[in-house]
């Protein structure tokens, strides 16, 4: 049987945890998902004079590099404590909240429309992504960025094995989502895009190494910048805790090195055009 999403409450449940877990995220995943940023705006093909519309812009890395090429940049996010920091950050850009499902935009508005790492926090995929392909211009081009495989990111997947080596069940007060991996999927990607009517879609996949000064470190990182991971993990029982922190430390020490913990990273990026 598949699961029911109620998509206001999934929303709503991501908003009130981003708007909580802010400054870790910067702190931990900013370094991590900013190195995305450049071939994610390639994708779209993004320079000077480009009208951008950036999707769950968070902290506003990928709209800081878009304004870095000339483009006219606008981001959104449904956080409003991230927006805050966004617009800290980088003021000589345009925030405004905003509801993926639901932009508040008037068709055909940009040339071009990025999100990314929005796919793993949305609770209705093909609904937010038709959004994104309705206020593109036609010959624009829209990209998006997702974790590849949770085995191929060790940086998320690390917690991800030790959850269910532990044998570890959702809680039942957090509000179920689609699947945080669904989107590492190629042909699946591919397919969300072309649903919402874009062509010449294609998947690349962008891999690094980011290292992380000890496990301590990356398990402070996630637990304190993440929603659902976090959530998942701290809702349990203590001793559901214990046994989940004991498969982490065993399952991390795989990526230690003398300088620390070298972490294979996977992202995927996907870009079509809407037609003219």
């Amino acid at each position: 049987m598949s699961q029911v999403i109620d998509v206001d409450a999934f929303t709503r449940f991501e908003a009130a945890g981003w708007d909580r877990v802010r400054d870790g995220y910067h702190r931990f995943f900013g370094p991590i998902t900013a190195r995305a940023a450049d071939p994610l705006l390639d994708a779209a093909r993004v320079g000077a004079g480009t009208r951008v519309l950036d999707v769950a812009t968070g902290p506003g890395y990928l709209a800081a590099r878009a304004a870095a090429r000339g483009a006219a940049v606008v981001g959104t996010d449904i956080a409003p404590e991230i927006l805050a920091l966004a617009r800290a950050l980088h003021p000589g850009i345009e925030f405004r909240p905003a509801d993926a499902h639901r932009l508040s935009f008037a068709d055909a508005s940009f040339d071009a429309v990025v999100a990314g790492f929005l796919l793993p926090h949305l609770g209705d995929h093909q609904a937010a992504v038709a959004e994104l392909a309705r206020v593109l211009e036609p010959g624009g081009r829209m990209a998006l960025s997702t974790w590849d495989a949770p085995e191929r990111v060790a940086v998320l997947g690390a917690v991800v094995a030790a959850v269910a080596e532990a044998g570890a069940q959702p809680p039942p007060d957090l509000p179920p989502g689609p699947p945080f991996f669904r989107f590492s999927d190629d042909a699946a990607l591919a397919a969300l895009l072309r649903g919402a009517g874009l062509v010449d879609v294609e998947v690349a996949t962008h891999a690094f190494t980011h290292r992380v000064a000890s496990i301590d470190a990356l398990w402070d990182g996630v637990i304190g910048g993440t929603v659902r991971t976090a959530a998942l993990v701290n809702r349990q029982t203590p001793s559901m805790r214990q046994r989940i922190r004991a498969a982490f430390d065993r399952i991390a020490s795989h990526y230690q090195t003398p300088d620390g913990l070298d972490l294979p990273v996977s992202v995927k990026l996907a870009s079509g055009r809407r037609p003219a």
